[in-house]
């Protein structure tokens, strides 16, 4: 039973908010992570690591809590006027890390910034038609039809201050894919719990406490140190010398050692992100391939062939070392719009692999580059390394091309790949991903639809269920949209992450399945 499943999931990611003993005063937080920030404006990319250091810096009108679900933020209430129609009343007496003071001007500001053409958000805020201000602390928000998942967008919609990037020509986004730059990307001001310091795209970034925040903080942070280090081995030994207090993600190979320090310990619990391949279905030939004037991945017996031919129990077994979970499907339990039925998996077979290459044309098999990258997900080229040795065994050979994230980004984000790995989340509704990897790619949606999947009938659902505001039936489109997309092998699910954290002791963190760290819970002796 999905409630079950979900139940056992959610049990062992509270089990995960167990903390270590902190103190009352105050310190300086180090923590680590593989990459780096992407850049300081949220808008120009959907990358979660980005966003989720920047949670802490921007606030949006709404946020999500650590259920999961809408509360408020710079809006302290809001009401639906009609099914089209809401009106939010805005928190007094806020302030930006400038000391600027924050008014309905800056949301009317902000709606038009995640609007711009080169925003990465605007897929996330599309039914909103206008926003409007009433005075300046009451703005309504009119949608183009009834919108369930509003609040949820609104998450994704930062605050900026409109003074502060008009005058520092940053009045638009530069989109993330790009190699250009502006006065937001490297520098910030918002009006969340913590401001940025410093950043720089090599050595990290320094954060302090706004001290004008109109929240109650819980954390006793006075300066906070973000490094990235994107080799295992470093950022391993950096916990155990005391160099950081707390990364993430730990190497699963190394999970022993670090609990075997009678200083740190180890705090997993599951993470609501799916990893998954995707393939090039529009060409009419692949660019990264020897099959010459043609496309091997738009026969669905070709994408059967490579799914059935990857043992993925071995890679959670050898790859993983057990710190992931088993999916056949794009969406989690943690998601409204799971479904136990479509949360199965074709079984592994290579000799069926074999027989369906065959009859697709490809007896001896073809290569193909596939594009992975080297700093983002967890033991994301070994994965792609032990696909190009399954794949082998039926005659595909894979070039791997493993590189770090920005890169890998850029590239896949331009279409430039065939054959690609890739990972999402999809709580707390699976709209919002369907929206960016199931629809067909269009000026509003599928911008992360690498392969340029497209289905009618699935493009039509995720429209209705943008305005449905029955939740019997938006639970009915999304099961007949996600068992097209499985029917039709519109991607192959792998896995599904485990967020496996590592800390000091006298370090209090909590974990989300969204992989967020707030800093607000941070306690360090």
């Amino acid at each position: 039973m999905i409630q079950d499943r979900f139940a056992k999931w959610t049990a062992t990611a509270a089990c995960a908010l167990a903390m270590t003993a902190g103190t009352a005063g105050a310190a300086e937080f180090r923590w680590s992570f593989q990459s780096n920030i992407a850049g300081l404006d949220a808008m120009s990319t959907g990358d979660t690591s980005t966003r989720n250091f920047l949670r802490n810096v921007y606030e949006g009108l709404v946020m999500l809590g650590p259920d999961m679900q809408p509360q408020p933020a710079l809006a302290t209430s809001w009401e639906t006027v009609s099914e089209t129609l809401w009106r939010f009343e805005l928190r007094p007496d806020v302030v930006f890390h400038d000391g600027s003071e924050f008014t309905a001007d800056d949301v009317v500001f902000s709606f038009q910034r995640g609007n711009a053409s080169t925003s990465d958000m605007k897929s996330r805020i599309a039914m909103i038609a206008d926003i409007r201000k009433v005075d300046d602390l009451t703005v309504e928000i009119e949608t183009d039809g009834p919108a369930p998942t509003l609040l949820i967008g609104l998450t994704y919609m930062d605050i900026f201050d409109e003074g502060w990037a008009t005058e520092n020509e940053a009045a638009e986004p530069v989109l993330g894919t790009s190699d250009n730059e502006n006065y937001a990307s490297r520098n910030a001001n918002g009006t969340g719990p913590f401001q940025v310091v410093s950043f720089d795209t090599a050595t990290g970034a320094v954060i302090e406490p706004h001290e004008a925040w109109w929240g109650e903080p819980e954390h006793n942070i006075t300066r906070g140190y973000f490094q990235p280090i994107s080799t295992d081995e470093t950022r391993v030994a950096a916990l155990l010398s005391g160099q950081v207090d707390m990364m993430f993600p730990v190497p699963q190979q190394d999970a022993p050692r670090i609990e075997a320090s009678p200083d740190h310990r180890i705090i997993q619990s599951p993470e609501d992100r799916v990893i998954f391949l995707g393939m090039d279905q529009a060409r009419d030939e692949l660019l990264y391939s020897n099959v010459e004037g043609a496309n091997p991945f738009k026969d669905i017996r070709v994408r059967q062939a490579v799914y059935q031919a990857i043992d993925t129990e071995l890679i959670r077994e050898k790859v993983m070392r057990g710190a992931a979970g088993p999916i056949g499907a794009l969406v989690t339990p943690f998601a409204f719009g799971y479904h136990e039925e479509n949360d199965t998996r074709l079984p592994y077979d290579p000799e069926a692999s074999k027989e369906l290459l065959a009859e697709a044309g490809y007896p001896d098999g073809f290569e193909v580059t596939i594009d992975c990258p080297n700093d983002r997900y967890h033991n994301d080229e070994q994965i792609c390394v032990a696909l190009a040795s399954m794949l082998a065994e039926v005659g595909i050979e894979l070039d791997v091309l493993a590189q770090t994230r920005n890169l890998y980004f850029s590239k896949i984000g331009n279409r430039d790949t065939s054959f690609y790995i890739h990972g999402w989340s999809s709580a707390p509704d699976a709209l919002s991903m369907m929206r960016f990897l199931l629809h067909s790619p269009t000026e509003d949606a599928g911008s992360w639809n690498v392969g340029s999947y497209a289905n009618e009938r699935v493009d039509e659902l995720i429209d209705q269920l943008g305005r449905e505001i029955d939740q019997d039936k938006r639970n009915e489109m999304f099961k007949e949209a996600f068992a097209i997309h499985r029917e039709e092998i519109g991607v192959i699910p792998l896995h599904t992450q485990m967020l496996t954290w590592g800390v000091r002791e006298g370090v209090e963190v909590r974990q989300r399945a969204d992989s967020f760290l707030d800093l607000r819970y941070v306690m360090v002796d």
